[in-house]
């Protein structure tokens, strides 16, 4: 039995943990179990959504699979000192150590990102550079077995290839299918790079307004 563990916390990004959720869970033989610092519910950033820790850290101190979401609350636990302790202890004997969005700051927190390309959402690649990481604005970034994922939906991507990496091509095409996994976005204003340049001032404001 694979054992993923996916960290939750106050302040994530709901889609970063739910969405490799979905993926994962649907891979034979596996076990995904959302821990916390303490077991109970974690409220995202706007507090309008819980996501239940069954588990502490502590009772799972070993994963095959280590997934850290992202949000806002990642701030405050890239310098929480039993958090990032957990993730280096896990990731001596994990097969993959991954993370999703700003997930990867507690990574760098750690000490697992340094001169490491990594990647995070694109609003906090500054910051991921400034914890020692090289940042890369790939949407999936696979060095040794750390695997980082860019914002929010690419967890979906990250997900898919763990899929694959664990059995084959074919089961990852499988769960794909079986999620209807087929972006058609009515606008392709998915990266920076492609926004439009107004566009991407307004997600700029809108982030230094929540991060006050």
């Amino acid at each position: 039995m694979t054992q993923v563990a996916i960290f939750l916390f106050d302040g994530i990004t709901a889609l970063d943990a739910v969405g490799p959720y979905e993926v994962l869970q649907r891979l034979p033989g596996t076990e995904v179990v959302f821990v916390g610092l303490e077991p109970g519910v974690k409220y995202t950033e706007e507090k309008n959504l819980g996501l239940e820790a069954s588990r502490s850290i502590d009772e799972v101190p070993a994963p095959d699979i280590v997934l850290i979401p992202g949000g806002l609350g990642t701030r405050n636990l890239m310098h929480d000192e039993r958090v990032l302790a957990w993730v280096r202890a896990a990731h001596e004997t994990s097969r993959w150590t991954t993370s999703v969005c700003t997930g990867s700051l507690i990574l760098a927190g750690a000490g697992l990102l340094r001169g490491v390309e990594a990647t995070s959402h694109w609003l906090a690649l500054d910051l991921l550079r400034e914890q020692g990481a090289i940042p890369v604005e790939d949407r999936v970034v696979r060095r040794g077995k750390i695997i980082t994922a860019a914002g929010v939906s690419s967890g979906i991507d990250m997900a898919l290839q763990l899929v694959e990496l664990e059995s084959n091509a074919a089961v990852a095409q499988a769960v794909q299918l079986s999620i209807e996994y087929d972006p058609q976005p009515p606008h392709d204003a998915g990266s920076p790079k492609k926004a439009p340049q107004a566009v991407v001032e307004m997600v700029r404001r809108a982030a230094k307004g929540n991060s006050r």
